[in-house]
């Protein structure tokens, strides 16, 4: 059974606000109809369950404001769990670049907000790149990425260089020695700008990949935001146990992207 529409544009809207789009406060009622096609009542009830969990502030004459969400840190006692083979995972990242075409959406220098300061490890307002981009195969899009670089490091590639060749590789080619990468994967619904990008309809579900990568000095130098489309993206790892009888964790031992 198909999930509600104001259950629909809740989650689009949750997903949003954590990512610190409506710093400057939500779009009201009538932008929002617009954009999802649906009525006022059905705005307000998604508005209503936000403001619920706390996530806006609703007052009668002014803006819809966004509250900051808790942000998620990394444990210090779980970081070798959360490694993955890291060359594995670069070397198919490099390589689903190398096999896929990619369109530049945008490529600007902006000011870090809380979240990407937070990430990067800089200052509230540092410069730092954004960078979006639409990765297709030869059946169509495939998944649409945001990337932040600190401009100290993205200073040496622009829009060119990122038209020509996989991040990563320009990270390395800028000097960058990676150490390490910390992922989440969840899922989200499309916005229209994601369904327009992806050539799927509002609402449907995408993964969400999340990736913070950091050099052989334990400096963030990238923070990746991607949605995949999942039916031509798959993204497995082998795991195994390890430690004492008592204390046995699964570790990823290899990580593989496939797309078609």
């Amino acid at each position: 059974m198909p999930l509600p529409k104001y259950h629909q544009i809740y989650l689009v809207l949750r997903e949003q606000l954590h990512e610190g789009r409506f710093a400057e406060g939500l779009p009201g009622e009538l932008a929002l109809m617009a954009q999802f096609g649906v009525a006022r009542v059905t705005v307000r009830r998604a508005l209503e369950q936000l403001s619920s969990e706390g996530l806006i502030a609703r007052n009668p004459g002014r803006r819809t404001r966004a509250l900051p969400p808790p942000v998620s840190g990394e444990s210090p006692g779980t970081k070798s769990m959360e490694r993955a083979n890291l060359r594995g995972l670069l070397e198919n990242l490099v390589t689903m670049g190398l096999h896929t075409s990619v369109k530049v959406i945008e490529v600007a220098t902006i000011t870090a907000s809380t979240q990407v300061a937070e990430a990067l490890q800089l200052q509230l307002g540092d410069p730092v790149q954004k960078a979006v981009r639409v990765r297709s195969t030869k059946e169509g899009p495939l998944s649409h990425i945001t990337t932040y670089v600190p401009d100290t490091i993205a200073r040496r590639f622009g829009r060119r260089e990122l038209s020509k060749k996989p991040i990563l590789v320009l990270l390395e080619e800028s000097g960058v020695k990676v150490g390490r990468a910390h992922q989440t994967i969840s899922a989200r619904l499309a916005d229209n700008v994601l369904a327009q990008h992806l050539d799927v309809s509002v609402g449907s579900a995408l993964l969400a990949v999340r990736r913070l990568i950091y050099d052989e000095d334990e400096r963030p130098v990238q923070w990746l935001h991607g949605l995949y489309r999942p039916d031509r993206y798959t993204y497995e790892m082998q795991l195994s146990r390890v430690g004492s009888i008592d204390a046995k964790v699964w570790v990823s031992k290899d990580v593989s992207a496939q797309f078609n």
